[in-house]
């Protein structure tokens, strides 16, 4: 039997070359597709438990509900789906927190459908780790010496997105989710995931951390 898959990819033309490449490569069935956490999520209540796929390939940056959020809540709801990270990012902080969140493989876009198949293989028949080469030196360096994080003083740190900054220094001068969603023109719902992501990043668990952890490094203004 072919192994059931979904793919979660906001990028068409990445998507279409994925479906393409493991189609003709055979092997797999794909459940369904789509373009964010949130999409998923739906998809996968419009589902019988029999009809699950068995593996996930997530990317992680996307619109609406990232990759490693979308995990984190799918793990906990649907127990015998697997997930492989699909992405480009190949930095220690997203991989940490990727596994954290509960995904078992984690693999770079450059490889192409048959490595893509080998590893859903490895993860369903033999509960494999499956992981682009690169990734896998940069795990061991994690179970050894912890997620690195590099900042400067004065300079936020690099895995900090612009609007994540943005937020951090919001957060700094003391406004809350509605005034930062005004000023900024975003959903207050918005706001809460972002300072989701920068509390993950900055492993600080609230507000007070957050701005101690900034002040120190004079990342703000």
């Amino acid at each position: 039997m072919p192994y059931k898959i979904a793919i979660v990819e906001d990028k068409a033309p990445v998507l279409t070359t994925l479906v393409e490449e493991i189609e003709v490569c055979g092997g797999a069935e794909i459940v369904f597709t789509a373009t964010n956490g949130q999409e998923y999520l739906e998809m996968m209540k419009q589902l019988q438990p029999a009809q699950y796929p068995a593996v996930v390939l997530m990317d992680i940056e996307m619109p609406v509900m990232d990759g490693i959020e979308t995990v984190t809540v799918s793990s906990s709801l649907y127990n015998g789906v697997e997930y492989i990270m699909f992405t480009i990012f190949d930095d220690d902080e997203r991989l940490f927190n990727a596994l954290k969140a509960g995904a078992k493989g984690y693999l770079l876009k450059h490889e192409r459908g048959p490595r893509v198949l080998q590893a859903v293989e490895e993860l369903v028949e033999r509960n494999g780790a499956p992981m682009s080469s690169s990734i896998a030196r940069k795990t061991l360096n994690i179970l050894v010496n912890g997620p690195q994080q590099k900042t400067t003083p004065g300079h936020p740190p690099p895995l900090l997105t612009p609007r994540e900054i943005e937020i951090l220094q919001g957060i700094a001068n003391g406004l809350d989710y509605k005034q930062m969603a005004a000023k900024l023109f975003i959903s207050p719902n918005t706001v809460r995931n972002h300072i989701a992501n920068l509390y993950s990043k900055l492993h600080v668990t609230g507000k007070a951390q957050a701005i101690s952890l900034a002040a120190k490094n004079k990342w703000l203004h």
